[in-house]
């Protein structure tokens, strides 16, 4: 069902691929947009070591939610900060691209979990974060993603 990575000499082993998950903080999730065309919009995500799926958060309405309602299936890429070689000028990034299904979620429990997991994973402050509950979380819609299929790679930019 999946393409295998072309490239598959620069493929990174699926633990760094979830590290870069867990550390970085933004990635584009694509979706099905109007009318066929594809949709993708810079996303903050927190990957869930307890469940193995991705989460994130936004708006109740709009495009996002939208497309989710008319095809559940989602991509996600990530990619860490790199590195320059000394001597060189080429960055080098890790990237990870993610495959699967999108949902919303319903549970007002469960989007109380994820919401109190991606504010700890910006920051630590209990009164920032209990503030931010309060005043957002009636206001936010929780997403799902379950991974399909999930590969990641060294790559050079020169």
């Amino acid at each position: 069902m999946f393409r295998k990575m072309r490239r598959f000499k620069q493929e990174i082993p699926q633990e760094e691929c979830l590290k870069i998950l867990r550390e970085e903080k933004r990635g584009v999730l694509s979706l099905i947009g109007d009318d066929g065309y594809p949709y993708g919009i810079p996303m903050n995500q927190f990957y869930y070591e307890k469940t193995g799926k991705i989460y994130f958060h936004g708006a109740k309405e709009g495009h996002k939610i939208d497309a989710i309602k008319n095809c559940a299936k989602a991509s996600f890429c990530v990619y860490d900060k790199g590195f320059v070689k000394e001597g060189e000028w080429a960055l080098n990034i890790k990237s990870v691209v993610v495959f699967g299904k999108i949902r919303l979620v319903e549970s007002l429990d469960e989007a109380k979990e994820i919401c109190l997991a991606l504010c700890r994973k910006f920051n630590d402050d209990p009164a920032y974060i209990e503030k931010e509950m309060t005043n957002a979380l009636g206001r936010v819609q929780c997403l799902e993603m379950t991974i399909e299929r999930m590969t990641g790679k060294l790559v050079n930019e020169s």
